[in-house]
Parts: structure tokens; C-alpha cells; sequence
């Protein structure tokens, strides 16, 4: 009988490849990496101190992954990746998918004292000194080899050098296992300007630098996210990252929202072009590097986030915590938050078709699932997940829960902890039980399998052995297609010095600044103040940092910094010290610093904790608030049954700004002052409008950026991708789960600071994005006047129709108006579905609810 056999011939035979075994193996790089290339096929590489051999059948060359000196299914590049995790998945034991189904806490390289990302070597902690920055940290190897875990969360990097070596340290490890499984590593965002908060906790390494996604948001380029979609996979692939925990695509529906900036903004057909764009750069790979169906060497796994819409947050308190554990729908707008997912990030341009993953948000969808009506939060919501997403809208691929959910909660509200939301009073088995049960793959932040195995003994119980063991082949079958399809079982190995060599390089960096320049958005040119000529004498105070409480460790000092380096303000400007010396004035300041919606002393000092969250500096007390929350309760709180924070008072932590602006009008005695807001979240203008001759605001970009604009080296062209208020009174009176619902912010050349709005040089900025974006958004305005509701529409010409009650829709000029206009005595809006030959039937239920608010 021949020595090479087809493969198909093979198998059908019950034949092995044994015989072929290459004779001589190529020799190893310096590194100890060997690799093999295959003609028409993926180049493999392989680690001297796996034991793995390689096999040769009919002059292809394949990893024998276990050893066994045969060649299975699952080794064959040949075959489809689903046939390959199928064989696979059927051969691990249930500990080892278990291993599958687990997601790391967060991994710093090299690891720290704690006690975030903290790790020892050999009981040593790296800042005693002698060990090797890419050195495999004792958990990490417990994790790896005891529990069998193969997705491991990445944060700070010490260079992309070091990370690469980490990776190929780490890969030779799991080589050796059983199975040779890889290690599917992954990131947070680590693009922004920012390194210091935890989405971009590993934004050091060197990468290139990008605006915030809300910033991407107000380049309303879906091109310029595509771009960067493209350039942030390269340099994840050269850190070793083969798994994006992003896009965050949550409707940004609620302006007090802290993770507002980390969305694309509020409107859902812009956010479904951002997320489809951002979910094609990171997926698609080309060329040489592609494999099957656009999956590839230069492919990042997108796991898009969080499932279905985290952003109606009530009152904006964030369900990070117990405090803000809720999301609501007081405009009963649940299907428009979906619209970023499944027209989005689920309907690609590309090959890969969709995202590859997705994680539930913390929060309580309140009152959405009618079909059991659990009150659970999302990552255990059977009808969110199977019925909805897997169901309704064909999803197949990876669902992971955002981190911790199956651990125990703080002892109060504002401690953070664990975020089982709905089920604080089950086992933390019951909870993974419960996530397996809603149809979900993966326990975010669990390193140990016990409480896997534990579900699995429950399953068993409930629905005997067979059913339960096919349960997990389920799972490990989607969480094994990510790890083909990217290429890791044929080469998981990276050359330091290449990687070093690529991250963040020039090209990368100015695509980067360059969409910086692109999302800065000009919001008023009194005077033509901007852009400032050159070498003016500019007063440019330091900018207030206020004392800001992170996830995790102590509060940050508030402090003073300076805008920019004096020799990067030099290029710009002649600076001076003295405002009566300065032909302008430029003050940065921050968005609101309004608080997180609870507060510690309030509850020592009787109440129950709950205040508001302002989005102006000055005090603000919420007599407009809900006088009863629509949703409220948690085991850490048992008596408090209201969420109400209705007349209770916040002042911002940095109403040092607003006194920095007014101190600089008055020093510079009716000069010029240019002010520039960094803005994490909406805001409210009005508090400082006046003082301002020129105002631009931006997000998440650097000072420099900034500065271009200012001086006209950049040309304005970013638009508002949320709006901004008019007082915290339009705040109060819109619904979390409904977008474009404010009142905005008119200055006083009559701009509305509305979606969509942004100047350049020579006005307001009419073109084919606000044509497609901006101009199509026509949600009628309904406010109370007494007894009558007041509609109008933002759009001039825009017609709104109104129903008398009981009657059946008739769109004709008979109720037919081009508001303001109030209700007739009698009339009911039941049926605004045509707005400016726009058919948008949220807006039928959104006028419901505000009707229903009337006095």
C-alpha cells in the first residue's frame, strides 16, 4: 500500500499518517521557534520545548498537535474550521472544556505587586529584581495548565517587544499540553490618548493613538473607523492579541452615563455604520495572510459589546455597581438599541460576515423579558440570549459575560465587587449553571474551573449525562472556531523584533493624529476669533484635574498640570504668564466631573444614597428628578425600595473650571478667550457659553490635536455625535432609552448644539454626512405646558401627525403640522410614525410615554 494517502482515503481507511513523519526536522531560530512552510498552505511554527513533530502527508506539512504521531481532523488545515473544532471538542474531557469556557482577570506583563494585575514568579514579585519581564507568572501557569484556561486578558505591556515574548513563552507551554491548544490572548481598547483608566489600561506599548470611540463617532467616517479597525489588528496581532473585548456599541441614549465616551454616540444608524466598519477592520484579513473566508494570520476576533444596549442606565448610574444595576425603558425604545448589533456588527461588508463573539452587559434589562419575566441580569437572561440573539437573530459564534458576574456582590452598593445581578442569592455554582442555561460560552474574569465542573454536576442532575456533555461540545466548538480561524493552531509564534519594529510605527501614528485632528468638533467662532493667527501672545492657564474614583485603588489627587509642554506650545504661540500681555487667552477644561448618582455620606447621614449625577459645574439640585425611581432594589440595601434622588444637591469636582474660565474673561478685559472642553460625556453650556469667543470640543484626543485646530493647521470638521443640553431640566425630563429627545444648548448666535452640528471656517457644516446622518433626524421635541403637551420638531419642514383618540392613522394635511404646535382638546398622538418621510415607529411609543407624564 502506498506510503501517502489522501486524506479522506485515510480516514475512510482508519489509516495514519505515522509512517510520513519527517525524517529531519528544520532547524530552530534563536528563539527555539521552528518553522515550516507549506506550499499553497500556512507556514507553521512550532517550539523546540513543546515536543511537538511535525508530519508530512502528500508533501504537506502538519502539527501534531497530541503527540500521537497520527494526523486527526483537528491537525488538518485542510478541513474546515467547524469540522475541526467539531473533532476536537468531542476528544476533550469535560475539565478541559471547562478550561475553554474560562476568561482570565486582568494580566499585566510583567505582573505587579497588586493589587490589580498583580502576579508572582516563583513566589518573587518582579520589582525584586532578576526576572525576565516576559516570564510566566506562577498563576498564570496554575491557570493555564491546571484549569486548563486558554483566553487570557491583557492589560499594560512593558513593549511590544517584551509582549511578544511573553506570547511565545506562553504558547509553548500550552504546546506541550495534552491537545496543544493555543492561548487566545486579548485586549480592552488600548488605542486611546489616555492610559490611566481601566478601558485603556494597556494603551502603553507604544501603539498608535486614536480618539476615544465617541470621538470616532464625531469623524461620522465610518472610513476613518475602518482605517482604524485595520491598523489597531496589525499591532494586536504583533502583541500577541487575537481577541478585541470591543466595539462597545450600547446606544449612548443616556448623557449621564460614565462609558458614554466609550460608545459611538447616541444615534443607532451611525452606530451601526461605526460597528460594522470597526468589526471589518478588525476581522478581515487579505492577501497572503487570509486562510478561509476572510479569517486569517492578520485576523482579531471582535467581541462586541454589551448585549443588548447597556446605555439606559436609570439616571445614568452605572450597573458596575449595585447602585446601577438597572437599565430602563420608560420610552419603551428596547428594538432601537439593537439596531448597532444586528444591522451592525452582525451585517458586515466582509468576508467574515459577523462579529465573532459578544458579552451581556451587568444591567437588569427591566420589564424586556415578557416570555419567563426574569429579573436577571443580562449575562443570565435565557430570552436575551438564546431566544433573541441565538434565535431570533442567528447568532452562533462566542457569548462571554462581562466580568465577574457569578461572583459575590459588596457588602454595599458603592464597594466593588462581584455583579450577579438577580441571582445575589444563589450559589456562585447556580450562577454559571444559570449563564450556561441562558445559552452563554464563557465566565468573564473566573481563572478557575471548579465552579464549571460544579454546573456541569447541576446540568447532569437536570438533564442526565448525554445532554450535558453535549451542552459543552456546544460551547467548546464556538470557542475553538475563534481560535482556527485566526491561525493559532498553525503558528501562535511572534519575532520580537518584528513586532517592536511594527507597533506604532510613523505610518500608524499618523493615521492616528490624523483622525485626532478629524474629530474635533467647532462649536462657536464668535468674531472669527479662529483660528488664532501665528505667533500671538497667547495666556494659556493650567489645566484642573479633578479627583476622580476609579475601579480599582483609592481616588486620584486632584491637581494642576500644564496644557501641553512649553516647547510643543512654543511651535503654536508666544506664551506668556500675564493675561494683560496676552492678544488671547486658552483654557482646556473638562467635561462635568458630576459624581456616579450615589454617595456614602448620604446614606450616614440618613438617606439612602442615591443623589443626582450633573452634567454642569456649578451646584444642581434635581427638583425636576422622578419623585419614584422605576426600578429599585439589591440585598446590599434592603430598606431602600425608591432610587429617588429628587431634591437632593451634587456640585461637580471640577467647578475649578467654570472659575478658571470666569477669572481669564475677567483678566483678559474683553480679549479673546478660546475655550476648549475635553469631554468624556454631554454637557451643559450655558454655564460658560457667554465667556467664550471661539468653544471646540473633543474626545479622548491629544492636547496637540487640539491645538492644530485652533491655529488652523487642521481645518474643523467634527460633529457632535450626542447632543448637548440646554439646562439639567431637559436632562431630567428625557428618557434614558430614547436618543435625540433634549432640549439643546442655542448659543448665542442661534446655533443649536444639536446631533450632527459642527462649524469649519466657514460655517455651519452642511454635507454628505450630515445629509445621511444628521438631517434625517427628526424626533419631535414634547414638552409639558401645564395641561397641554407642546410638540416640535428640530428639522425645519418636518411634519408631525397626530390621531384623534380612537381613530385609525390618517396621514393627510387635515392632521398634518409643522409645530410648535399643542394638541387639540380631545387628541392623542398615537401614531407619529412619519416624521420627515421618515418611517420610524419608536417614536408611537415615545410619544405614549410622554403623554402619559402628563399633570
Amino acid at each position: 500500500m502506498p506510503a501517502l494517502l489522501t486524506a479522506g482515503l485515510a480516514t475512510l481507511l482508519g489509516l495514519t499518517a505515522q509512517q510520513t513523519a519527517s525524517t529531519a526536522a528544520p532547524p530552530a531560530d534563536e528563539l527555539g521557534i521552528t518553522y515550516v512552510p507549506n506550499v499553497g498552505g500556512p507556514t507553521l511554527g512550532y517550539s523546540a520545548k513543546s515536543g511537538v513533530k511535525v508530519l508530512t502527508v502528500e508533501g504537506r506539512s502538519f502539527k501534531d498537535l497530541n503527540k500521537n504521531g497520527q494526523l486527526d481532523a483537528y491537525e488538518d488545515w485542510r478541513r474546515p474550521v467547524d469540522e475541526r473544532a467539531a473533532d476536537l471538542a468531542h476528544k476533550l474531557s469535560v475539565a478541559q472544556i471547562a478550561g475553554l469556557m474560562l476568561y482570565s482577570g486582568h494580566q499585566a506583563i510583567p505582573a505587579g505587586a497588586g493589587p490589580f494585575a498583580a502576579g508572582t514568579y516563583q513566589g518573587k514579585h518582579f520589582a525584586d529584581g532578576g526576572i525576565d519581564a516576559a516570564a510566566v507568572t506562577d498563576q498564570q501557569r496554575d491557570f493555564l495548565l491546571k484549569d486548563n484556561l486558554r483566553h487570557v486578558l491583557i492589560t499594560q505591556v512593558q513593549s511590544p517587544a517584551v509582549a511578544a515574548r511573553w506570547n511565545n513563552n506562553v504558547q509553548a507551554l500550552v504546546e506541550g499540553s495534552e491537545f496543544g491548544i493555543p492561548a487566545n490572548n486579548s485586549s480592552d481598547p488600548r488605542h486611546g490618548t489616555n492610559s490611566g483608566v481601566e478601558y485603556t489600561a494597556g494603551a502603553g506599548g507604544q501603539l498608535s493613538q486614536w480618539p476615544d470611540e465617541l470621538g470616532l463617532a464625531a469623524t461620522f467616517d465610518p472610513a476613518v473607523v475602518r482605517q482604524f479597525g485595520g491598523i489597531a489588528a496589525q499591532e494586536y496581532r504583533a502583541l500577541g492579541l487575537t481577541t478585541a473585548l470591543s466595539p462597545q456599541i450600547d446606544l449612548g441614549t443616556e448623557p449621564r452615563w460614565s462609558r458614554i465616551s466609550d460608545t459611538f454616540g447616541e444615534d443607532p444608524q451611525l452606530g451601526a455604520d461605526m460597528a460594522r466598519a470597526y468589526v471589518d477592520g478588525f476581522q478581515t484579513s487579505t492577501g497572503a495572510q487570509e486562510l478561509a473566508g476572510g479569517w486569517g494570520f492578520g485576523s482579531v476576533n471582535a467581541m462586541m459589546k454589551h448585549w443588548p444596549g447597556g446605555g439606559p442606565e436609570e439616571g445614568g448610574r452605572d450597573a458596575h455597581y449595585a447602585y446601577g444595576k438597572y437599565a430602563v425603558y420608560p420610552g419603551n425604545n428596547f428594538d432601537e438599541h439593537l439596531v448597532p448589533f444586528v444591522d451592525g456588527a452582525l451585517k458586515l461588508r466582509g468576508k467574515t460576515q459577523m462579529a465573532a463573539a459578544v458579552m451581556p452587559y451587568y444591567t437588569v434589562s427591566s420589564g424586556i423579558d415578557q416570555k419567563n419575566r426574569e429579573q436577571v441580569g443580562n449575562g443570565y437572561s435565557k430570552y436575551l440570549i438564546t431566544d433573541l440573539l441565538r434565535g431570533k437573530y442567528g447568532f452562533d459564534g462566542v457569548v462571554c459575560t462581562d466580568w465577574s458576574v457569578t461572583a459575590n456582590e459588596g457588602a454595599t452598593p458603592a464597594v466593588f465587587a462581584g455583579k450577579s445581578w438577580g441571582m445575589e442569592g444563589k450559589s456562585v455554582a447556580e450562577r454559571h449553571y444559570k449563564v450556561l442555561e441562558a445559552g452563554a460560552d464563557q465566565f468573564g474574569g473566573n481563572n478557575a474551573a471548579g465552579p464549571v465542573l460544579e454546573a456541569y454536576a447541576l446540568g447532569v442532575q437536570a438533564h442526565g449525562e448525554a445532554a450535558m456533555r453535549a451542552r459543552f461540545e456546544k460551547s467548546a466548538v464556538r470557542l475553538l472556531r475563534n481560535i482556527f480561524r485566526v491561525g493559532l493552531f498553525e503558528n501562535p509564534y511572534l519575532d520580537p523584533d518584528k513586532s517592536q519594529a511594527l507597533v506604532g510605527q510613523a505610518d500608524f501614528m499618523r493615521a492616528g493624529y490624523a483622525a485626532q485632528q478629524q474629530s474635533v468638533v467647532l462649536l462657536k467662532n464668535a468674531g472669527q476669533a479662529l483660528p488664532l493667527p501665528a505667533k500671538k501672545t497667547v495666556y494659556v492657564p493650567q489645566k484642573f484635574i479633578p479627583s476622580k474614583q476609579g475601579f480599582f485603588g483609592p481616588p486620584s489627587a486632584e491637581r494642576y498640570e500644564d496644557v501641553a509642554k512649553a516647547a510643543v506650545l512654543a511651535r503654536y504661540f508666544t506664551v506668556t504668564n500675564d493675561p494683560a500681555q496676552a492678544d488671547y487667552a486658552l483654557v482646556f477644561i473638562g467635561s462635568p466631573s458630576g459624581g456616579a448618582g450615589y454617595d456614602a455620606a448620604d446614606v450616614q447621614q440618613g438617606g439612602t444614597g442615591y443623589v443626582p449625577i450633573s452634567l454642569q459645574y456649578g451646584p444642581y439640585t434635581a427638583t425636576a428628578a422622578r419623585a419614584h425611581s422605576l426600578m429599585a432594589g439589591d440585598p446590599a440595601e434592603p430598606t431602600v425600595t425608591d432610587r429617588s434622588y429628587r431634591g437632593k444637591s451634587v456640585r461637580s469636582g471640577n467647578l475649578q473650571d467654570i472659575r478658571i474660565i470666569e477669572q481669564t474673561y475677567a483678566a483678559m478685559k474683553g480679549k479673546p478667550v478660546i475655550v476648549a472642553v475635553d469631554a468624556s460625556k454631554p454637557f451643559v453650556p450655558a454655564e460658560f457659553e457667554r465667556y467664550a469667543s471661539g468653544l471646540v470640543v473633543s474626545f479622548g484626543v491629544s492636547h496637540q490635536a487640539v491645538l492644530d485646530v485652533l491655529t488652523g493647521q487642521a481645518e474643523p470638521r467634527g460633529l457632535l455625535p450626542v447632543q448637548l443640553p440646554a439646562s439639567m431640566l431637559t436632562v431630567e425630563q428625557q428618557n434614558e432609552d430614547i436618543p435625540h429627545d433634549m432640549e439643546c444648548y442655542r448659543d448665542a448666535a442661534g446655533h443649536r448644539y444639536d446631533f450632527g452640528y459642527g462649524l469649519n471656517w466657514r460655517g455651519v457644516i452642511q454635507d454628505a454626512r450630515t445629509a445621511k446622518y444628521a438631517n434625517r433626524v427628526a424626533r419631535p421635541l414634547i414638552s409639558l405646558k401645564g395641561k397641554l403637551v407642546s410638540i416640535s420638531c428640530p428639522t425645519p419642514g418636518a411634519k408631525v401627525y397626530y390621531t384623534t383618540t380612537g381613530a385609525t392613522p390618517a396621514f393627510t394635511a387635515a392632521n398634518e403640522y409643522h409645530g410648535p404646535f399643542a394638541l387639540p382638546q380631545g387628541a392623542t398622538v398615537k401614531a407619529l410614525a412619519k416624521v420627515a418621510g421618515v418611517d420610524n415607529s419608536s417614536l408611537v411609543s415615545y410619544a405614549a410615554a410622554v403623554l402619559a407624564k402628563r399633570p
